[in-house]
């Protein structure tokens, strides 16, 4: 099961000091802590404000080998422009420096806020914009804004595709209409666990998984049971070997194709009561994928 990675979203949480992070440990070297501690991250900085290519540079130096980083998108271009004239937005993102993770880049994830209703029109016009691969994201990044145009600010593997999962949270998503537009973009629906607070659903849309826990009983606070990792344990190792699971809860009748593997990516996300980096090494445990970490929340390397 080499193809999943479980994680965190975000790493910089005062209440995780002398928790999850063991006393004494340097605030710089919280993400050297926790990227031995859960196999990937998910970087929410870039969801408040654009980020730098010296600072996306660190982070890949603090991260070590084989480790993967998913990529929240501006709320700039989801919450406040709600996608209407987003292409310099869009440029300046992807000339800000995000491709100083190299290889450890994964997905990209944009995220929706709860009154955002589904017009696709506007939806579709965004995913075409949305660059599927490395020279794609050259030419869009090419129309940033001067202030960006800093040596290096084109630098990015020549080759390579780019992942994309979008988080929608208004009932007005739930329609055939939209898993077909996602489809046809091969960009994936987050299953987001929200504790019944927005939408949920399973359709598989794209050629990976991506998995956003952010509380079993109780939105960002409560953590999650036994019973309900083992739950999740069973859909991943499902969705891993390309499998449907019997179960899924779906917006389209239409059965995805059968694949003979999945790569999945999941986040949890319930960090209010230092829930979300247990809750993670809890599942990966699970999992049996444990073998390759150097740390365990609370332990020092």
């Amino acid at each position: 099961m080499t193809g999943v990675h479980i994680g965190i979203s975000g790493w910089r949480y005062a209440p995780w000091r002398k928790d999850f992070y063991p006393e004494g440990l340097a605030q710089k070297n919280e993400l050297h802590f926790a990227s031995r501690a859960v196999s990937s991250i998910e970087i929410n900085g870039s969801f408040y404000a654009l980020q730098t290519p010296e600072r996306y540079a660190q982070w890949y130096s603090d991260a070590p080998e084989r480790f993967v980083f998913s990529v929240k998108g501006p709320r700039y271009i989801t919450h406040t422009r709600r996608l209407r004239e987003i292409e310099v937005p869009l440029a300046n993102f992807f000339a800000s420096g995000v491709f100083q993770l190299k290889e450890k880049l994964g997905p990209l994830l944009w995220q929706f806020a709860p009154n955002f209703k589904f017009d696709a029109e506007r939806f579709e016009h965004f995913l075409q914009l949305l660059p599927q691969t490395m020279a794609q994201a050259r030419r869009c990044a090419e129309g940033c804004d001067e202030r960006l145009r800093k040596p290096g600010y084109l630098d990015m593997p020549k080759r390579g595709k780019l992942r994309h999962a979008v988080e929608i949270r208004h009932a007005s998503f739930a329609v055939p209409e939209f898993i077909a537009l996602l489809r046809k973009y091969k960009v994936a629906l987050v299953v987001a666990d929200t504790a019944g607070k927005w939408p949920y659903a399973e359709d598989l849309t794209a050629e990976f998984i991506y998995i956003r826990l952010h509380g079993d009983a109780e939105l960002y606070k409560s953590g999650y049971s036994a019973e309900a990792l083992e739950h999740w344990r069973r859909r991943i190792e499902r969705w891993a070997a390309g499998q449907r699971v019997d179960d899924a809860v779906t917006i389209d009748s239409t059965k995805a194709k059968k694949r003979t593997a999945r790569e999945v990516f999941c986040y949890f996300d319930d960090d209010v009561k230092v829930r979300a980096p247990y809750d993670a090494r809890a599942l990966i445990d699970l999992l049996d994928l444990g073998a390759t970490l150097q740390a365990r929340p609370g332990e020092p390397l």
